[in-house]
């Protein structure tokens, strides 16, 4: 008796058949459709994947929106070239040059991918302040919706103070997009409302100077006094909301 043939017959799968892609698992293992994500010891899985997805949820801040400094300065490009073309020339080249200073600001910031709201409301601006100076036929036209506009905010910025929400306060957290809990402490609230008093002052001041000048008819020194008043006293009114705001900070009592 041969007992070779008796022996069961074990067939093994071709090897030269097997997908090489193929990651089948040992029985009763299945396989995962995918790897899984590593996972940290806290249980933090994948959070280094969530964290972009958190980041992109996040809310712009008012600077942000604002388009940051340089947006800010580039808004007021179109004044500044208008004050400058009505010293050198004439109101209709003033005017001229207005318009296409911001025309050229809005190109410069769609090209440089940046925010554009700013150059927008800039070039708005301007287009109603060149509009009032054509319909007028006088360049101290031009000034008057700056006028209306610096004396609403100083009364603005009065009643935020007796209604305990000084605009300062609620501008400097809007920007760093903060909520409002600073309202709970009577010692900020107080030193905003300080910081509100200097920027009330500074729009009221331009309204006081300039609108003397408006009413003499000096066009030459009402754009000086513009240019004068712009940016220098806007410095020193943000040098003393830092200074007033920083003081109070330190002198607030550490929490217990």
């Amino acid at each position: 008796m041969n007992d070779h043939h008796d022996a069961p017959t074990t067939r093994f799968p071709r090897v030269t058949d097997a997908d090489p892609r193929d990651r089948t698992a040992p029985i009763g293992r299945p396989v995962p459709d995918r790897d899984p994500a590593p996972s940290a010891p806290d249980g933090t899985a994948g959070a280094e994947a969530a964290a972009p997805e958190r980041a992109a949820e996040r809310t712009p801040t008012l600077l942000e929106q604002m388009g940051g400094p340089t947006g800010i300065v580039a808004s007021t490009i179109p004044v500044v070239v208008f004050v400058v073309a009505n010293v050198l020339a004439d109101l209709r080249t003033a005017i001229y040059a207005a318009v296409g200073a911001g025309v050229l600001v809005l190109l410069w910031r769609l090209v440089r991918r940046d925010p554009v709201m700013p150059a927008i409301s800039g070039l708005l601006g301007v287009g109603v302040c060149a509009l009032v100076a054509n319909q007028t036929g006088e360049a101290r036209g031009f000034y008057l919706p700056g006028l209306l506009y610096s004396g609403a905010l100083g009364v603005v910025a009065l009643v935020s103070i007796v209604a305990r929400w000084p605009l300062a306060g609620v501008i400097w957290h809007g920007i760093n997009g903060h909520g409002t809990e600073w309202r709970a402490d009577p010692r900020l609230v107080r030193a905003y409302g300080w910081a509100t008093a200097v920027w009330s002052a500074t729009f009221l001041a331009k309204v006081g100077v300039q609108g003397a000048l408006y009413l003499a008819d000096a066009e030459t020194a009402l754009g000086v006094a513009r240019l004068a008043m712009g940016y220098p006293l806007t410095a020193l009114a943000i040098l003393a909301t830092v200074l007033i705001v920083r003081r109070a900070e330190r002198d607030r009592p550490a929490p217990a």
